[in-house]
């Protein structure tokens, strides 16, 4: 129809009329699109101001960018001028562009005819800079301004906001004040906004209740902003009394606050009330179904999640990536390997492909769990689909790599993250300093540290925790210390990295003044893990005493990690009396552990009483339990090299053990003395206890490693055992590193060990 006008316009003259043209314009533009549209402008014998400035607004609007450029550039060739309208609408897809040089331009020309005192004009060109990272010219054009409106305040206070200069937007809000022009709701908004945008969410709540001081009621815009800063500072109070606020002031109905809401209660674990939120608001949008599916999903309550899935197809609302990815993440969360495999061919069933959230949150719930080997698996198979990870994807493999000490791999992907540019990341930092230290490499995680530039909490922690693996107690405290210099307050797990490595380095009194410096300087109450480290930290150092009255006077009733740290610390002296007290609460708290049953067997052995080790495992027979694997690896070139404790042996043991005989033939003349208390079974000469230390899987680990290295090479030998070393395989280790100069990093199931020269890291404590 519109065609068949066209044509009739054309017959009756009456195309060239400025009005018809804009019609028509407009109608090509609709129906055909803008390049038709375009057409039919060339094809106009004489356009006036009104067609040209259609014309470009047209194209900006249908994203033809370079073209509307295009057009304004032609108008200047002419007697053509541009409106302010369409000046305005330049310079906002200027700013969204990035487009600087052109947005300069368009500036010269709002100068050179004078429109700079277009308040609208002026607000365009403040926005424009701003969006280009420009904030002093942005200033610099709101200075050009002789009275400027409350728009014209509510741009350029957005403009430092939003840019993080927070402080320079509160003066900007005190002189708007002092001008005579009164702030409005949107005034507020722009300050919650730059706020929540940076992360300064307790601030919001205050500047929440200034804006009712001032007598301005919050609108929904307000709330939602307000309730993404309770989201994250976990204030379900504070978040109930804003919901009880929406309710009385009728905002429950409005889609993004009842969204907010949701996701409010979701996040605090309380899905009941996300549940009557949900099924109390009018118009839900997909952001309001993923929330809710994906907080079932997270809690593992996955009959509600698939409930919620059916309900949501039923009303004609279609699943989208982020729905599946919810599932995905909460099935693999919850060790649902499997399942989260079966949402992502539902994914691939759907239509849809699975993307690098959906891979990454596969991989990251798997890491989670401690299926590391399954991570890496996930990984592999999410390159083979062509997908390309992102800095969270690498993250998350680095913990899978820290979980198992593949410091090769962890290299790789620290390249990687060099290439990519993910190292200014505080989450990749975090995670290469984690697993640099739990790969035995402790330069190259303190190189990672020192070349971080913004340090989170959890980046200080980590590094300390490093440390503290390491024995360095001076080195925790020098790293804790320095923290607190940069402004930043320590959090719960700071104290447990500073405890450990007090622990693990004897610092018994400087132990004692940071745990009681917790509440009294920094308002923490210790939990069951700070006061276990202090546990552990009296017994290891021979306060058994200090340690059991420890026990009995503080505030929680021991747990199972308290008696274990007591019963290692036991073991360590020697002292069977408190040992039997111990390991009668743990057999109480952890009946199923068959490892306090091997503690206790140990140290009846050392003290020579068969009958008490017969009696355990008669014990651990009749109750169906068996002594975990005890195992050792040592990686030589791209494989790992297994030695189990009584499992299948390596291939060249023949060739190990001979390897073996003759470095303990060696260490002897240099004065090892095996040692005859970590023989845990009964033998009949000490010949034979000989025999049995030799088959100690970090020794043989150790043996084939050197066996395998290069005589050339001067790194270290590094092995990974699953449990703590005993004192024999500890001492054999230092003289080995005098017998072959060489440097043997031995991370066992409680700490690192690094043997150099004859000493170890540990200084002989552990």
């Amino acid at each position: 129809m519109g065609l068949g006008i066209h044509a009739g316009l054309i017959k009756m003259g009456l195309d060239s009329d400025v009005y018809i043209s804009c019609a028509l314009l407009g109608f090509y533009r609709w129906c055909f699109g803008v390049g038709i549209a375009n057409q039919v402008l060339n094809e106009l014998s004489e356009p006036d101001d009104r067609l040209w400035n259609q014309a470009i607004i047209m194209n900006l609007e249908g994203g033809e960018f370079s073209q509307a450029l295009g057009l304004f550039r032609a108008m200047q060739l002419g007697p053509w001028k541009t409106s302010p309208r369409t000046i305005v609408k330049l310079l906002q897809a200027c700013g969204k562009e990035g487009a600087l040089d052109k947005g300069k331009q368009i500036h010269g020309y709002v100068l050179k005819h004078g429109l700079e005192s277009n308040s609208f004009v002026c607000n365009s060109l403040v926005t424009m800079y701003s969006r280009n990272h420009k904030l002093d010219l942005a200033t610099r054009a709101f200075d050009w301004m002789e009275d400027p409106s409350s728009s014209s305040w509510n741009s350029i206070i957005s403009s430092h906001a939003l840019h993080g200069h927070l402080s320079d937007a509160w003066n900007l809000f005190h002189e708007m004040e002092f001008s005579g022009t009164k702030p409005d709701t949107i005034t507020w908004n722009c300050l919650l906004s730059g706020h929540a945008l940076h992360g300064s969410y307790e601030e919001i709540l205050t500047i929440l209740r200034r804006m009712q001081t001032a007598g301005f009621r919050p609108g929904s815009s307000s709330i939602t902003i307000v309730l993404q800063a309770v989201i994250e500072l976990g204030l379900l109070t504070a978040g109930k009394e804003i919901h009880g606020y929406v309710m009385r002031n009728e905002h429950e109905f409005d889609v993004y606050v009842g969204t907010s809401l949701v996701d409010m209660y979701v996040k605090n674990d309380y899905m009941s009330s996300a549940q009557a939120v949900f099924d109390n608001m009018k118009n839900k949008n997909i952001f309001a179904w993923n929330a809710l599916i994906s907080g079932y999903s997270f809690q593992g309550q996955f009959q509600d999640a698939e409930r919620l899935l059916a309900q949501m197809e039923e009303e004609g609302v279609q699943p989208d990536l982020v729905t599946w990815n919810g599932l995905v993440a909460g099935y693999s969360m919850h060790g649902k390997n499997d399942e989260a495999l079966a949402v992502i061919d539902d994914i691939k069933s759907s239509g849809s492909n699975p993307n690098v959230v959906t891979w990454t949150s596969l991989i990251s719930g798997s890491s989670q769990q401690g299926n590391y080997r399954k991570s890496l698996k996930h990984f592999i198979q999410m390159q083979r689909e062509g997908i390309l990870p992102n800095s969270a994807t690498i993250s998350c493999l680095l913990r899978s790599f820290a979980g198992l000490s593949l410091l090769q791999n962890g290299k790789e992907a620290h390249c990687f993250s060099i290439r990519n540019g993910y190292t200014d990341d505080a989450f990749i930092a975090t995670a290469l300093i984690d697993m640099y230290s739990k790969s035995g490499d402790i330069k190259s995680a303190y190189a990672v540290f020192r070349k971080t530039k913004n340090k989170t909490v959890p980046c200080w922690n980590c590094m300390m925790m490093g440390f503290a693996n390491y024995g360095l107690g001076t080195e925790v405290i020098s790293v804790f210390n320095e923290m607190q210099g940069s402004g930043l307050l320590p959090d719960a797990i700071s104290f447990t990295a500073v405890l450990s490595g007090c622990k693990n380095s004897g610092l018994v009194s400087e132990g004692w003044k940071y745990f009681d410096s917790m509440s009294k300087a920094f308002s923490i109450e210790p939990t069951t893990e700070h006061y276990s480290c202090m546990v552990d930290l009296l017994g290891r150092a021979g306060y058994l005493d200090e340690a059991w009255d420890f026990i009995q006077t503080m505030p929680l009733k021991p747990d199972a990690s308290m008696w274990g740290a007591f019963l290692g610390s036991c073991r360590i002296h020697r002292n069977l009396e408190y040992a039997e007290i111990a390991a009668k609460q743990l057999y109480e708290l952890e009946p199923r552990n068959s490892a306090n049953y091997v503690v206790m067997m140990s140290l009846y052995a050392m003290s020579n009483r068969w009958g008490d080790v017969d009696r355990i495992k008669d014990v651990m027979y009749n109750e169906g339990l068996k002594p975990g694997p005890i195992w050792s690896w040592t990686q030589i070139d791209d494989r790992a090299h297994v030695f189990y404790a009584g499992g299948k042996p390596h291939e060249d043991e023949g060739e190990i053990y001979f390897e073996l005989y003759q470095l303990v033939s060696e260490i002897k003349e240099l004065g090892y003395v095996a040692d005859m208390a970590c023989v845990h079974q009964q033998v009949d000469d000490d010949a034979e206890g000989e025999k049995l230390l030799l088959s100690h899987t970090e020794k043989l680990a150790i043996t084939y490693g050197l066996m395998k290295r290069r005589s050339s090479s001067s790194a270290p030998i590094r092995v990974i055992k699953n449990t703590r070393t005993c004192s024999d395989c500890h001492t054999a280790a230092k003289f080995i590193s005098i017998a072959r100069g060489c440097e043997i990093l031995l991370k066992d199931g409680i700490r690192f060990h690094h043997f150099k020269a004859g000493k170890c890291s540990c200084n002989d404590y552990w």
